[in-house]
């Protein structure tokens, strides 16, 4: 069967231009992804229409499924779930003589060789159809056990809410002071808010999003720093949802209007895991976020947090210097707090006293006084950092700067023999120095206070058990010459790459969820105060001065560090694009 290229077909209708198509092809290999995805991404072609072109390209038929068209469960396990995800094909039906089968690619060799095999011991014939990868995805999920757990639970709280309806019906006047619901109501929802948390934490999910739309309830996980919806609940059973979420959160269930925090913990697999929810109004009704707080998961050593040789040996020369500031910078969940704990871990000794301040206190550490603040009544960072003074502190850690007082006290604090921690929200380790001077701290304190400027990003971490080995193709081959080349010299000789530079790619399988991906590490870059940035700072010369000091210091920015990760079969390489794109 003919390989299928949108793109040369869209040359040939005089849909897109020749060069168009050679950046398409470019980026499509940088990224590692298939041209249909710049195409649609780049809304150059609709789905359907992508649809309907590889259909006739192919001479195949194609499949559209209805919105709320079902696939029986025993139809769809005829194809093994790795399977299915791997070579991107589902079966929709089956008679006494064909099986039918739905294919984003049905030009793949393995796939065809996969499927003729389930079919020979089903002892049917094939008819294939072209699918839409959208609808490959949402069928997919009916893979999950969890969609079972909650279709059961589902079952359960239809039939109440028609028990209820009726005795409403029934009874036109009621008694506003008796509860509406017996306990035996309320287990189902209960056991529904039970399967989506244990579900979360069992597929490694940082946080849950339970969010109302016009006409449903969906709810998404976040795992690996990416948010996927994994389930589609009526909208009627929102409100009991929310308010089983405010029970257990400790929340007020008639508020509403304004946003709420809470927090509860829960035993999950023998590990005690807590949660930190925060509700929000929308215009359909209130949304639930619940963050994920497993100190096995969360709490790392410093060792352990994916920082090059290079870059950990001046982080640990910051941390061994009697007092001054070490500012972690990058974007939100970017892993700036969990490395302020790792710091925090070596750093708390019984010889001294250290003292935090966050908002909110996510990881409880052992010999460290943690306090969260409290804005609604008054308990700033700025008033807390304060009061933390009158503490005889030895080492303080601030959540974050985000005002221009809390900057100053930090700056003061520093200044007066303590070492202080803290985090600030820049895209880069430059970046945040002229952000304290925007915040009002003045230009001549900054050098005799602040020890290290650390940047980071959170990458996703290849799964080891799947893998596969790759040869770098030509411009992945240039952007690693290119990073290996700005390496300090006794750092590159240390180090044993040569071309062919070998790669590896996600597969998928078991293990990951069929994702390719399994947890995540960082990547850092770091900028030492020196006389040279000093000087600088005090002739206010601007951010690309600071970047020539930098280059002069042999910084490891994140592009390399990401490289590094790369070449030691880490991270693929579209993870190094999509988390230092700003850095070419």
């Amino acid at each position: 069967m003919a390989n299928f290229d949108p793109v040369q077909i869209l040359v040939s209708q005089n849909k897109l231009s020749p060069d168009n198509a050679q950046k398409i092809i470019i980026e499509a290999n940088t990224r590692q992804v298939n041209t249909e995805t710049i195409l649609l991404e780049r809304n150059l072609i609709s789905e359907d229409d992508l649809l309907k072109l590889k259909s006739d390209f192919l001479k195949l038929p194609m499949k559209v499924f209805e919105k709320k068209e079902i696939i029986p469960r025993e139809i769809l396990l005829i194809i093994p779930q790795e399977s299915a995800k791997y070579y991107q094909m589902i079966s929709f039906y089956k008679d006494d003589k064909f099986l039918y089968v739905g294919m984003v690619d049905p030009t793949s060799s393995e796939a065809q060789n996969a499927l003729k095999f389930i079919a020979q011991g089903l002892g049917l014939s094939l008819k294939i159809f072209v699918i839409k990868y959208s609808d490959f995805l949402r069928y997919l999920k009916s893979y999950t056990t969890f969609g079972e757990e909650v279709t059961l639970a589902l079952s359960q709280i239809r039939q109440q809410a028609e028990l209820q309806a009726r005795t409403i019906r029934q009874k036109t006047i009621i008694d506003l002071d008796q509860s509406m619901t017996s306990s035996s109501e309320e287990a189902p929802i209960i056991k529904l808010v039970s399967d989506i948390i244990r579900n979360a934490v069992n597929q490694r999910a940082s946080d849950i999003h339970i969010e109302p739309e016009r006409n449903r309830l969906r709810v998404r996980y976040r795992i690996d720093g990416d948010l996927s919806s994994v389930l589609f609940l009526p909208k009627e059973i929102h409100p009991s949802v929310l308010t089983r979420v405010k029970i257990l959160s400790n929340l007020k269930i008639d508020e509403t209007r304004i946003p709420q925090d809470g927090r509860f913990s829960a035993l999950i697999s023998g590990k005690q895991i807590d949660f930190r929810v925060s509700t929000f109004p929308t215009a359909n009704d209130e949304k639930v976020a619940i963050r994920i707080l497993d100190p096995s998961v969360g709490l790392k050593t410093i060792d352990d947090l994916g920082v090059s040789k290079w870059n950990l040996e001046k982080i640990k020369q910051a941390m061994k210097k009697p007092f001054g500031m070490i500012l972690v910078t990058g974007p939100t969940g970017s892993g700036k707090t969990t490395t302020l704990y790792a710091i925090l871990q070596i750093l708390s000794q019984d010889s001294t006293n250290v003292v935090t301040l966050e908002d909110p206190i996510e990881y409880f550490i052992s010999g460290v006084n943690q306090s969260q603040v409290l804005p609604e009544i008054g308990y700033t960072f700025a008033s807390g950092l304060r009061s933390i003074l009158r503490q005889d502190p030895d080492i303080i850690m601030v959540g974050e700067i985000r005002d221009s007082e809390t900057a100053e006290l930090a700056v003061h604090s520093a200044l007066t023999g303590h070492i202080m921690l803290s985090t600030l929200h820049t895209n880069n380790a430059i970046g945040a120095i002229p952000r304290l001077i925007d915040l009002g701290v003045q230009k001549f304190l900054i050098p005799p206070t602040l020890n290290i400027i650390v940047s980071q990003r959170l990458v996703r971490k290849l799964c080891d058990n799947c893998k596969k080995q790759v040869q770098a193709n030509p411009e992945q081959e240039k952007l690693i010459d290119q990073a290996l080349n700005n390496l300090p010299n006794e750092f590159r000789k240390t180090l044993n790459y040569s071309k062919p530079y070998t790669i590896y790619e996600p597969v998928g399988c078991e293990v990951c969820k069929n994702k390719g991906f399994l947890g995540r590490t960082g990547i850092y870059e770091v900028l030492q105060m020196t006389k040279n940035l000093e000087n600088i700072i005090l002739q206010n010369s601007g951010e690309s001065s600071i970047l020539e000091e930098a280059k002069k210091q042999n910084m490891i920015d994140l592009r390399i560090e990401a490289v590094l990760h790369l070449l030691e079969g880490i991270i693929p390489f579209s993870e190094v694009i999509r988390e230092t794109a700003s850095n070419d």
